[in-house]
C-alpha cells in the first residue's frame, strides 16, 4: 500500500499561547552557523570577533526590517486594508533583497565606526550568508511558500524526491514546482564554491568574494524568480527580484572588471597579517 502524506505542520511546538514556527527555528539556526564561520574567518583576516558579534547585533534587526519593509511595500495595496499583518513576519513574507540591502547599510556604517575595511568585512561575510540563505529557504518549504507553477506528481517523483518533501509541494490541491529546493541547492553550491576558492592564493583581490556571492547569487535567483508564481510585482509587468538579478550580475561582474583595472594598488584578499589588524583596531 502506498503511503501519502500530508502537509508538514509549520509550527514547532507550542508553549501554552507561544507557538515557535519552523520558520524562525530555521532562520535562526542558519543565522547561529553563519555568525560561526564568520568569526572563524575574520580571527584569520584580522577582524576581531567581538567586532563580529556587535555587528551582528545591529545587523539582525535591521536587516529583518529591512525584508520585512521591501516586501510590505510592494505588497502595500494588500497590507494597507490588512495593517494588523504586517508584523506577522513568522507567516513568512519577507523579501531577501531588502534584508540584503538593510544589511549592507549597516556593514557600512559600523566598518567605518570601527575603522575596519569594509570590503573585507563583506568578503568574510559573504559565503556564511548564501550558506544561510540556503538554509533559510527550508523555512519557506515549511510554509509551503516561495513555490512554482503547477506540475504533475510524476514530475516530482522522476526528481528522485522523498514522498515527505513531494507531499509538502501539493499546495491548493496541486502539485507545485518546489523552487525553494531549486534556489537552495544553488545557495549551497555557491557556498562550497566560495569556501573552497577564497583561500586560493592570487585568486580574489579585496572585495571580490563579496562581489563574487552577488553575481553568483543574482544569477540563480533570476531563473528561479522566473518560475515562481509569488513574485513582487512592478506595474504587475515586472518580476522586481528578476530585474534587480539582472542589475546585481551585471554590475557586480562590471565592478570587479573595473577595479582590476583602475585600482592598482587593491590588496589581495589573503594579504596582510591578521594578528597586526586585530591589534591596531583595540
Amino acid at each position: 500500500m502506498k503511503l501519502v502524506l500530508g502537509a508538514l505542520n509549520p509550527i514547532a511546538l507550542r508553549l501554552g499561547p507561544i507557538e515557535v514556527h519552523w520558520y524562525g527555528v530555521i532562520i535562526a539556526t542558519a543565522v547561529v552557523i553563519a555568525v560561526a564561520l564568520a568569526v572563524r574567518e575574520g580571527s584569520q583576516r584580522g577582524i576581531r570577533p567581538d567586532d563580529i558579534y556587535d555587528m551582528i547585533l545591529w545587523a539582525l534587526p535591521f536587516t529583518l526590517i529591512a525584508a520585512r519593509t521591501y516586501y510590505v511595500a510592494f505588497q502595500w495595496s494588500y497590507y494597507s486594508q490588512n495593517p494588523g499583518e504586517i508584523i506577522r513576519i513568522w507567516d513568512g513574507g519577507i523579501a531577501i533583497y531588502g534584508g540584503l540591502i538593510g544589511a549592507a547599510i549597516v556593514v557600512i556604517l559600523f566598518c567605518r565606526h570601527r575603522f575596519i575595511p569594509v570590503w573585507l568585512m563583506l568578503d568574510v561575510a559573504a559565503p556564511t550568508v548564501i550558506m544561510g540563505q540556503g538554509i533559510g529557504r527550508w523555512g519557506n518549504f515549511m510554509n509551503q511558500e516561495a513555490y512554482g507553477r503547477v506540475t504533475s506528481l510524476s514530475f516530482l517523483q522522476g526528481l528522485h524526491l522523498p514522498q515527505w518533501l513531494i507531499s509538502q509541494m501539493n499546495i491548493n490541491g496541486a502539485y507545485r514546482q518546489p523552487t525553494f529546493l531549486y534556489e537552495s541547492i544553488w545557495d549551497l553550491l555557491g557556498f562550497v564554491v566560495l569556501m573552497v576558492t577564497r583561500h586560493r592564493t592570487g585568486l580574489y583581490k579585496q572585495g571580490e568574494v563579496f562581489l563574487a556571492y552577488v553575481a553568483w547569487y543574482s544569477f540563480g535567483r533570476f531563473f528561479t524568480e522566473g518560475m515562481r508564481t509569488d513574485s513582487l510585482m512592478l506595474f504587475h509587468i515586472i518580476r522586481i527580484s528578476q530585474a534587480l538579478s539582472v542589475v546585481l550580475f551585471v554590475g557586480s561582474i562590471g565592478l570587479i572588471i573595473w577595479r582590476r583595472r583602475h585600482l592598482t594598488q587593491n590588496r589581495w584578499y589573503l594579504d596582510g597579517s591578521g594578528q597586526k589588524f586585530a591589534t591596531e583596531n583595540k
